[in-house]
């Protein structure tokens, strides 16, 4: 399957009256079939920081050689004499994520943490690892997300095998689809529409559980009408429950 969306490349520097959007590098070496990103690295200067929110584009800053020497660079930036926080868009490689990487990340204010868990489940204890170096350099479980992609070639089986840890973990989750595609529009390629929309559903479940502690949803569950399964379920049960009465009354007649 080919990615056919576009994807833009080169240094970008926007702002409005709230928020900043900057891409300062590009390039990674993990050229996985799924990602656009080309493999060659480039280092674009960190533009004039003019808003106290600056949320960051590249694709996988962290992989980088002088990755730190960016992050400390951008913590240090003020604008009218306040800190400015960051967020990085895409999701953190964990291939390339260190304890020094995270706690400067938490120093220079970088917020709203996503990882990125891509490929199969037998990862999870790399991902593991780089939550529990996130929540020791300060950051909250639940402030951390983890982005997992779909309707791609790791089956929905697996993803929700992912979802059972995650919230173990009580992290939260961001279902990304393959070739950048987005809900409502999303095309089938190795999941189906079925599975697509079940697992929707079930990351905003999930969300919920690591959010509220609790299914806030709890009330419409136990007032929705019973499905037509579950009609011909309670149906078979009554008939089953009829004919051991039946049963009964006739041995109690025979005995008399």
């Amino acid at each position: 399957m080919s990615l056919v969306n576009p994807y833009s490349t080169g240094a970008y520097n926007k702002f409005d009256d709230k928020e900043q959007w900057i891409r300062i590098s590009e390039g990674c070496p993990n050229q996985c079939e799924y990602c656009y990103e080309p493999k060659e690295y480039k280092i674009y200067d960190i533009p004039e920081i003019v808003r106290n929110l600056v949320k960051i584009m590249d694709m996988n800053l962290l992989c980088k050689p002088k990755a730190k020497n960016i992050i400390d660079k951008l913590g240090v930036k003020r604008v009218d004499g306040k800190v400015v926080y960051y967020e990085l868009i895409c999701g953190i490689d964990y291939r390339f994520t260190t304890k020094e990487l995270v706690v400067a990340l938490k120093a220079s204010r970088f917020k709203n943490i996503r990882i990125a868990w891509d490929w199969g489940y037998s990862t999870q204890f790399k991902i593991k690892q780089t939550i529990k170096w996130l929540i020791k350099a300060g950051y909250q479980s639940k402030d951390i997300m983890v982005f997992i992609i779909c309707n791609w070639k790791i089956d929905q089986a697996i993803c929700l095998k992912k979802l059972d840890l995650l919230k173990v973990w009580r992290v939260q989750v961001a279902d990304c689809y393959f070739d950048n595609q987005l809900s409502p529009n999303i095309k089938p390629e190795y999941w189906t529409e079925k599975e697509i929309k079940e697992f929707r559903h079930k990351c905003r479940k999930h969300n919920q559980l690591v959010n509220f502690g609790i299914d806030p949803e709890a009330d419409k569950v136990d007032t929705e009408p019973l499905g037509l399964k579950a009609l011909e379920d309670k149906r078979i049960r009554r008939n089953k429950g009829c004919r051991r009465l039946n049963t009964m009354k006739k041995a109690f007649f025979i005995v008399q």
